[in-house]
């Protein structure tokens, strides 16, 4: 299989603290990479990286091929990454259908301009159809569940189009029901063609969903394997249990 996103040889500085440290992995068109770590292992700082909210100190990222490492946050959205985030970040005054409409204009101006308000209503009631937030859209997000706000977080990075979604913490704060049915959810989105890496220290809701685990450990890769590999490493073990 073709690389989809591949990072060489990253590295972040914050002062004296080295958060990513000469790291590189990759993921695969039509594959599911886990990426794992302690708490402050740099897994969020590498989102950062790639989606160019941080610049690296040093090494590249590549997304189907091409050198993205000098390319602005938009530029790699309109290529075809987005993400979500460990916190939800939803506009708090307004309702989830209205926070996803105005989320999604900017990467795409022109075109709502062109297609007009009808067309882009009915394309972003679409998305928040798809992850089953139907019954929702003119909830307030004080209203939603943890879950509903995961799939309203999911929803906007849906509205970009993306060919590679990079989710933070997707299972976090959820019941064990909502973990099953984002799961459930996830896997329709991997059936329609789309990539994630997944960060998550829900080990259990990680492990059947990822072809592929990549671990971190103070900013540095010490294991890739299959999700059953990493889970017996002696390195990985230390690292999460000391």
């Amino acid at each position: 299989m073709a690389k989809l996103l591949e990072v060489q040889g990253l590295t972040k500085k914050f002062g004296g603290l080295v958060a990513v440290n000469d790291l590189s992995f990759y993921v695969e068109e039509g594959e599911v990479l886990g990426l794992m770590g302690p708490n402050g292992s740099g897994k969020t700082t590498v989102f950062n990286i790639i989606m160019g909210d941080y610049p690296a100190d040093s090494g590249k990222v590549f997304f189907k091929g091409k050198d993205i490492s000098n390319y602005s946050t938009n530029q790699r959205v309109r290529m075809g990454i987005a993400r979500t985030y460990q916190v939800p970040r939803p506009f708090r005054e307004m309702t989830i259908f209205e926070g996803i409409r105005v989320g999604s204009i900017a990467p795409s101006i022109v075109k709502c301009l062109m297609a007009g308000a009808g067309a882009h209503n009915a394309v972003v009631t679409k998305i928040l159809e798809s992850v089953g937030l139907k019954e929702r859209l003119s909830m307030y997000p004080h209203e939603l569940t943890m879950g509903d706000l995961r799939r309203a977080e999911l929803a906007r990075a849906l509205t970009t189009n993306p060919k590679l979604v990079l989710l933070d913490e997707i299972f976090a704060g959820l019941t064990v029901a909502e973990i099953e049915e984002i799961d459930e959810l996830l896997r329709q989105k991997i059936a329609e063609g789309l990539n994630f890496i997944v960060v998550s220290h829900d080990l259990k809701a990680l492990g059947p969903l990822v072809d592929r685990v990549v671990v971190i450990h103070f900013g540095q890769c010490i294991a890739v394997g299959s999700f059953d590999q990493i889970v017996n490493d002696e390195k990985v073990k230390a690292a999460y249990f000391g």
